[in-house]
């Protein structure tokens, strides 16, 4: 039985307490060194060399070496079920102070080179126990197949398609010589005037004269018109006629507004009439014709012959 003292102890850890309660449910003679603990929990030697420790500090267990009557020289573990319990076996051992902070603590030595390590159960120290046989060697493990890598699978690379030009637009058919306006042509032809580099070809020149057309009919002036074509021009100039083009359709002025009669004038008014010189006096006077003004009498008619 295992009292409550042992597995609600609040100075072990809990390897420590499951170590104990392992220990007290084994056989005389079962061993319990560290390199047997091992093999039986996953924890590794440190950690349970540790916790032995714990448990001889605290009573519960009592390692001493002692000579066999064959003259062997074994170690014996003593588990106790309870430190301190008045028992005919040999009392434990006084535990040592723990080790200040900072100071390594020794490692436990290897129990099993020295001898047989047997395990007495309390109050039951008799006869030695019988060395327990060898522990048969681990097979080793086989060793893992090599992992055969993936083959890589060429990508299909994507043949480029070759874009489809769209298809050139018609130009338009050149217009007649004998139907474009010959002051548009002028205009046109007249523009090297002002910038040697807006020198154009007959072609260029039949091509753009509608649109200088327009705007003539829109009431701009000749000198307007080449002004508007030839200032600013970009540096380098390397195509002219495309230039002209680009500003006769974007710079098209709108059509002239119709201009409205003054306030207080009635379509049955006329302009008044243009001053004249008079014949006879050589005064200016107004009348829609040249002659004579009101106060000098009307000229001789002519002698019959």
């Amino acid at each position: 039985m295992i009292g409550n003292h042992l597995l609600q102890h609040r100075a072990l850890s809990a390897t420590a307490i499951g170590v104990a309660a392992y220990i007290q449910s084994l056989p005389d003679g079962a061993p319990v060194g560290i390199k047997a603990l091992a093999e039986r929990f996953p924890e590794g030697e440190i950690r349970l060399g540790a916790a032995l420790r714990e448990l001889e500090r605290h009573g519960y267990l009592a390692r001493r070496r002692e000579r066999l009557e064959d003259g062997r020289v074994v170690t014996r573990t003593y588990s106790y079920n309870r430190p301190g319990a008045p028992s005919g076996g040999p009392p434990p051992p006084t535990p040592s102070p723990p080790p200040p902070d900072g100071e390594p603590v020794a490692e436990p030595v290897d129990e099993r080179e020295s001898g047989p390590e047997p395990m007495v159960e309390p109050e039951s120290m008799s006869e030695p126990a019988v060395e327990p046989a060898p522990v048969p060697a681990a097979e080793p493990e086989p060793k893992p197949e090599p992992k055969q890598e993936p083959v890589p699978v060429p990508v299909p690379v994507p043949v480029p398609v070759p874009a489809v030009e769209p298809e050139p637009e018609p130009e338009p058919a050149p217009v007649p010589e004998s139907e474009l306006d010959p002051e548009a042509v002028a205009v046109l032809a007249g523009l090297r005037r002002r910038d040697p580099r807006l020198l154009l070809s007959e072609r260029d020149i039949a091509r753009l004269a509608p649109a200088v057309s327009a705007w003539l009919e829109r009431g701009v002036e000749p000198g307007g018109i080449e002004r508007a074509l030839s200032a600013g021009l970009p540096e380098p100039l390397r195509n002219a006629a495309s230039v002209l083009e680009y500003r006769l359709r974007a710079l098209l002025p709108p059509p002239l507004p119709p201009v409205r009669p003054a306030a207080g004038v009635t379509a049955d008014m006329r302009w008044p009439d243009p001053l004249q010189n008079c014949d006879g006096c050589d005064r200016g006077f107004r009348a829609p014709e040249p002659g004579r003004c009101r106060t000098c009498p009307p000229a001789e008619a002519p002698a019959a012959a």
